[in-house]
């Protein structure tokens, strides 16, 4: 099952995609997609509801904005470093270990919505990612029943200010939770339609141009091993969001480096999960 949340920024409704593709409005399922839906056990129960009332549900125009596709997260978690060969193009070492920090959850906005270059900025990156949704509340999960935790998954751009993150001093949650920094969607594809999050292909182009080209199986700790990991060091809610790294092909990995500027349009995508496309405009 395909879930998607449109309208106006901060009065989004729920919907869903049907298997034929259309797209439907279940405003009247009489919930919105966050932390009391996942924990109540909501996709199952939105099913069951869409079996007898899919027929009478309004049509939803493509051309409506999408916004991110769970409302507000208690967090949103994310791992650095975490595809081999993005940690080479950054001179890095493959961690041992994970390596955390957090994204503001004002950074969360659509997939299509525009980015904004903050004030002072010089350095913004881009960064496609798999965002796995938390299903029911994990702490202390072990390896084996991780994947029982987990509600569906949905592409993340992991936006990031380099010079904030990395030359300003502490700790990079700083370069990376700038406001429109954490574009989500369109969809949460619910993880029974997703038969191995360990390969799919991602890929994100600038300006037309191919940059990040890749495949999730790249990853250095794959989606079972994170949900757990993570679990051990706190306890995660229904709705949030574990943003899992990007492949190689960063702004700041390139020779020479590039960022990001007005007017410039990033479009990225994952295999199964839908595509985003995001233009830059100056903080203002």
């Amino acid at each position: 099952m395909k879930l998607f949340r449109f309208g106006a920024p901060s009065h989004e409704h729920p919907g869903v995609v049907l298997p034929t593709g259309q797209h439907i409005d279940v405003t009247h399922f009489g919930e919105d997609y966050d932390e009391t839906f996942f924990a109540s056990n909501g996709p199952e129960r939105l099913a069951h509801w869409l079996d007898s009332h899919a027929q009478h549900c309004p049509d939803v125009s493509p051309d409506t904005r999408f916004g991110p596709c769970v409302k507000r997260p208690s967090k949103i978690i994310c791992v650095g470093l975490n595809y081999a060969k993005h940690a080479a193009e950054t001179g890095a070492q493959s961690p041992a270990e994970p390596i955390l920090f957090f994204k503001s959850t004002t950074a969360l906005v659509g997939p299509n919505d525009e980015v904004i270059i903050p004030k002072r900025s010089e350095k913004t990156d881009w960064e496609v990612e798999l965002a796995i949704i938390i299903g029911k509340k994990a702490s202390y999960v072990e390896l084996d029943d991780a994947m029982d935790y987990i509600a569906g998954y949905a592409v993340h751009n992991d936006y990031s200010e380099r010079a904030f993150q990395l030359e300003r001093g502490g700790q990079w949650v700083k370069g990376k939770s700038a406001d429109t920094f954490a574009p989500l969607g369109p969809y949460l594809v619910t993880k029974d339609d997703v038969p191995n999050p360990n390969a799919l292909r991602l890929w994100l182009s600038l300006n037309g141009e191919r940059l990040q080209d890749s495949n999730t199986d790249d990853m250095i700790f794959d989606v079972p091993t994170l949900v757990s990991y993570i679990s051990q060091f706190m306890t995660l809610l229904p709705g949030d969001v574990i943003s899992t790294g990007t492949p190689a092909g960063v702004g700041m990995g390139l020779n020479p480096q590039r960022f990001l500027k007005p007017g410039d349009v990033v479009e990225l995508g994952i295999e199964g999960l839908g595509e985003q496309r995001q233009t830059a405009v100056s903080y203002h």
